[in-house]
């Protein structure tokens, strides 16, 4: 099937918007930075949070992350009290990383706080607005992680020519 010119007009409105959204993402991190938060160390305690204790491997594979750098962060959070080492119940001489109540009290409050803000961005939107951009963008998600294989083959068969 062809991709009709149309179809293109909207991907690049769609990849515009994308690319705002990411920019604006990129901002907040950076302000945040400024104020001792950093957004690297709150995606690993989210991501513990809510798969639960794993070894630092499986953590850096969760992120996409290289184990070193891991490491750094998972030391901060350790330092920080957010996360703790714990015995591996499968193989005591290793240790997986879990959220401390600390850890999830935070992970709670900036969940909650990132609600209020999304909240108050969608306030004056009517509620079937707002209820159909959540679908269609749930869909988008589930479409765009069903191609990401494709497209990163795709990226890296362009990046060898």
């Amino acid at each position: 099937m062809t991709t009709q010119v149309n179809d293109l007009d909207v991907a690049e409105r769609l990849a515009a918007a994308l690319t705002a959204l990411h920019r604006q993402s990129a901002t907040v991190a950076s302000q945040l930075a400024k104020l001792g938060v950093d957004k690297s160390a709150f995606v690993l305690l989210g991501t513990l949070h809510v798969q639960g204790p794993m070894r630092a491997g499986a953590l850096a594979e969760a992120v996409f992350a290289d184990p070193s750098t891991i490491s750094r962060q998972v030391a901060a959070l350790v330092r920080d009290g957010l996360v703790e080492r714990q015995a591996d119940p499968e193989d005591g001489r290793a240790s997986v990383l879990a959220v401390t109540p600390a850890g999830q009290a935070l992970v709670e409050t900036n969940r909650l706080r990132r609600t209020k803000a999304i909240a108050g961005m969608l306030a004056d939107w009517a509620p079937a607005d707002q209820e159909r951009f959540v679908e269609l963008f749930e869909r988008f998600l589930a479409d765009h992680e069903k191609y990401l294989p494709q497209f990163v083959t795709e990226c890296a068969a362009f990046a060898r020519s």
